[in-house]
């Protein structure tokens, strides 16, 4: 809220962008400003709206008031209130001769309208109108307006006009053109399928639609950046169909890399780095999987890892769409390291996003690399004491996927003090059904394995998944399968000295309690260590300490059945 209250303040003191500076709007923006509830700022906005709803309907109204009246609108609606009732005075205004009046009522209609409107068919003949114009600015504010508001319905009686522009003289247009083709393409692919397939290299990085060229190495940096856009939809579709841009692609991305685009471009000292992005996101689809494509994309890559400024986050996006890429396309062990040392580095900042940035991006590397891991093993379990949750959940996916059985036991360990951290119980029960998954695949020792599961089941209760319950019933019943009985009894002898010592915890979960009563019922004088009566004792305590419980008392009768006829 205090943004838009922001952006009111701009519209009414900004001259530069003609929008005016009427006492009126700045006694308006200033009162919604010092508002001091929610209800005060609503009876200040539904007593403008009155006032404007009077004064628009007034005949003859000067054109300078009507634009500041349509201002007025937007911010209205800026702030949640329905102003539909001057839409139409917004369609009027971009019907008009005067470049500033048609370019405040382009820029509301953008955002009263959606292309669903029923107004929209009142303006399309406005569209074809301007985009025919002379003045390269009128042109465009109609491209604006097309890529905001025309449908599917209506994408056949301006796409003629959008594709002539394509060629026009001034740089801003043509970018505008290919962000409206972009946007047709996103709409309804079947409208301008007949010009995707003129996306096609044609003597160099040249792409031809319809005999007007597109240079994807455009004099303009910004026309070149807007082709990259709908280019990377389609390589996203049909991979294969562009291989043979991969050369063109690279070279592009060593210019920019290189600063030889014009200052301008330059975003906190990094050369345009949203290309950089782009290109890199291209790339990667590009060299997945194609070693012969990927080795084109090394040195480029390779440089960007040396040269990038990690002092900004600008530079810190550009180093970790690097490791994007190189987790993408064909390993090259120069890249991995040089990608595995600026993960090290995000690991170590103190920033929340960076450690963020840095455990998404080692858990794309190891599913190519899985060692390397392993040097970052110490300061990812770390990321689970940090306090913001988002980054505690990422870090809980990545050690589920480094789990192995050498370092099994310290992950679970901290996972099930994640656990009893948090206070979301379905994601309690996820991390539980995780840790019984990982100690069932990686258990370095019977004896482990049930203490751990004895830690999930206290601390995570009966948000446990009973089928959690299930699997450990018949992992004790079934064993290891490694076809050792000694194994498979010492497991059994384990659950049932770690049952019977809990056994008279009066906070044991029902379905915990389950559990015990079956392994006790079925293994309790298996190794002839207890006897019957007195595991029979034990399970009546249980019965009688659980009467309420009708669950827990049937899981204790029955095992008691299997006690006596064990006796």
């Amino acid at each position: 809220m205090e943004q838009l209250k922001t952006i009111g303040r701009e519209l009414a003191m900004g001259s530069q962008g003609g929008f005016g500076q009427s006492k009126e709007f700045l006694d308006l923006v200033k009162s919604i400003g010092e508002a001091r509830s929610k209800a005060e700022e609503d009876r200040i906005v539904l007593h403008e709206i009155e006032t404007l709803k009077r004064r628009m309907a007034e005949p003859d109204i000067p054109k300078r008031k009507m634009k500041e009246y349509i201002i007025r609108l937007v911010y209205i609606e800026m702030l949640g209130h329905d102003a539909s009732f001057g839409y139409i005075h917004a369609v009027k205004m971009t019907h008009d001769d005067s470049l500033l009046l048609k370019r405040t009522g382009y820029l509301a209609v953008t955002l009263f309208l959606n292309e669903d409107h029923d107004l929209i068919i009142l303006i399309v003949n406005t569209i074809q109108k301007d985009l025919r114009s002379d003045n390269y600015l009128v042109v465009c504010a109609a491209l604006n307006g097309v890529c905001r508001l025309i449908n599917e319905e209506t994408i056949p009686a301006v796409l003629p006009q959008v594709v002539e522009l394509l060629g026009h003289s001034k740089e801003a247009v043509r970018k505008k053109a290919i962000m409206a083709l972009h946007r047709f393409y996103q709409k309804s692919p079947s409208s301008v399928s007949h010009l995707v397939s003129n996306f096609r290299k044609v003597g160099g990085p040249v792409f031809c639609i319809t005999n007007r060229k597109i240079r994807l190495c455009d004099n303009d940096p910004g026309v070149m950046g807007a082709t990259l856009c709908p280019l990377f939809d389609l390589i996203t579709i049909d991979v294969n169909s562009y291989k043979d841009l991969v050369a063109s692609f690279v070279t592009i991305l060593k210019q920019v890399a290189e600063r030889r685009l014009p200052k301008s471009y330059d975003y906190h000292q990094m050369p345009a780095p949203f290309i950089q992005v782009r290109l890199l996101k291209i790339m990667a689809l590009l060299g997945s999987g194609d070693k012969q494509a990927s080795e084109k994309m090394y040195t480029v890559v390779g440089d960007i890892f040396r040269k990038c400024d990690s002092s900004s986050n600008i530079g810190n996006a550009i180093l970790y769409e690097c490791i994007c890429c190189v987790s993408s396309i064909y390993p090259n062990p120069k890249l991995l390291e040089a990608a595995a040392e600026v993960i090290s580095r995000f690991l170590k900042s103190d920033s929340h996003n960076l450690k963020y940035m840095g455990i998404d991006a080692l858990g794309r590397l190891i599913k190519i690399s899985p060692e390397i891991a392993e040097q970052h093993q110490l300061a990812v379990i770390d990321c689970l004491e940090d306090p913001d949750d988002t980054l505690k959940r990422k870090t809980f996916g990545l050690l589920y996927k480094m789990t192995k059985s050498s370092n099994v036991e310290v992950i679970v360990d901290r996972m099930i003090d994640y656990m009893i951290s948090i206070n979301d119980n379905h994601y309690k029960t996820y991390i539980a059904s995780r840790c019984v998954e990982l100690a069932e695949q990686f258990a370095p020792s019977n004896h482990w394995f049930i203490q751990t599961m004895n830690k999930v089941f206290e601390h995570a209760g009966d948000l446990v998944n009973v089928k959690v319950a299930h699997n450990l019933m018949r992992l004790i019943a079934e064993g290891f399968g490694e076809d050792d009985d000694a194994a498979d009894s010492q497991l059994r002898s384990s659950a049932v000295e770690s049952y019977l010592r809990i056994i008279g915890d009066p906070k044991l979960p029902s379905v915990f309690l389950q559990v015990i009563c079956w392994v006790l019922g079925e293994y309790g004088t298996a190794d002839g260590k207890y006897s019957a009566s007195y595991i029979t004792g034990k399970l009546c305590d249980v019965a009688e300490a659980y009467s309420n419980d009708e669950t827990v008392k049937v899981s204790a009768d029955n095992s008691l059945l299997f006690a006596v006829y064990a006796f």
